[in-house]
């Protein structure tokens, strides 16, 4: 049992024996093939246990990952302890306070937040790899059709039930694919939303970074300024925007930050289609309404406005 696994590691490194009291808290984060607990004992202060399995090939990249930003001096949180043999790592408690717990405040009060967070964007692009640090593979042309084609899976034909054949014949979803997938260059978190941005001491924290790997600075600008968690207003978009300037000294060349919006958006449609589908999570199914929105608007006036309008209506 995963819970068994972890508790057993936290007395390794707690150095307690069976008799002393360790409570195990779950914290659901829709995790695949993870589980996640806080441990709490009265030895010290509570440090989360994470048991993954081989279900997805990134998982067990979490701790190397983690070492590796660690090193580079990105705010992630500390591997206390960890038995790779039985998948199993102790890791610092960040708290329960992310940038997506905050969405009810004034937007000025969390300008700061998205400031500290726009600047790991940043920090990531200068960050070394050593050449036998093994990344995931790269996002390339296959890697963007794949998430295409998760799109057309999990969303049109699943959640609508509707024909995704005309979509996968159409020449606009490779095409950008190729374009997208033309240049890997920088580190990308691959899943930078509001959800893995903790906060705690007025710092912005990153976590689920395990799919880390080389792609296009602006697919992980566009997760933050498009995400449907928060689902900003336009003028809030152009404030990100105009942070993101003053600390890269430039903005995203327009035509490609939307098609790098528009392959986030899909992905990310997808994935709450399937929580939707296969855990019942019925938090999801606003979000898959918010992120087709965001979906229509910044592919209006481009290649992928005709194909995707019937869809994207009939969420409507």
């Amino acid at each position: 049992m995963p819970t068994d696994a972890i508790l057993s590691t936290a007395r390794q490194y707690l150095g307690v024996d069976p008799t002393v009291p360790i409570t195990l808290e779950p914290i659901n984060r829709g995790a695949s093939g993870r589980t996640i607990v806080r441990v709490k004992s009265a030895l010290r202060d509570s440090f989360i246990g994470m048991h993954w399995t081989d279900e997805r090939e990134d998982n067990d990249r979490f701790v190397p990952v983690a070492r590796f930003l660690k090193q580079a001096k990105l705010p992630v949180p500390e591997i206390l302890h960890e038995r790779l043999r039985y998948r199993v790592a102790l890791i610092e408690d960040l708290g329960d306070t992310d940038l997506l717990s905050l969405r009810d405040a004034p937007f000025e009060t969390r300008l700061p937040h998205y400031e500290s967070a726009l600047r790991m964007v940043d920090r990531l692009f200068y960050a070394k790899v050593p050449k036998d640090f093994e990344l995931m593979p790269p996002f390339d042309a296959a890697l963007y059709r794949w998430e295409q084609e998760y799109f057309f899976d999990h969303f049109v034909e699943g959640h609508l039930g509707m024909d995704a054949g005309r979509l996968r014949g159409h020449d606009a979803f490779p095409s950008m694919a190729a374009r997208l997938g033309s240049s890997a260059k920088h580190l990308v978190h691959r899943d930078f939303q509001s959800q893995n941005l903790m906060i705690r001491d007025d710092q912005v924290w990153m976590i689920d970074f395990q799919g880390l790997r080389r792609g296009r600075q602006e697919y992980d600008l566009a997760s933050l300024v498009y995400d449907p968690y928060l689902d900003h207003t336009l003028q809030e978009r152009e404030a990100l925007l105009d942070l993101w300037e003053q600390i890269a000294d430039e903005r995203p060349e327009p035509s490609l930050f939307k098609e790098c919006a528009a392959q986030r958006l899909m992905q990310a449609i997808g994935a709450y289609s399937m929580i939707l589908a296969k855990r019942g999570d019925e938090w999801y199914r606003p979000h898959i309404a918010s992120a087709a929105r965001l979906l229509a608007e910044v592919t209006a006036g481009g290649p992928l406005e005709e194909p995707l309008a019937p869809v994207l209506e009939a969420v409507a």
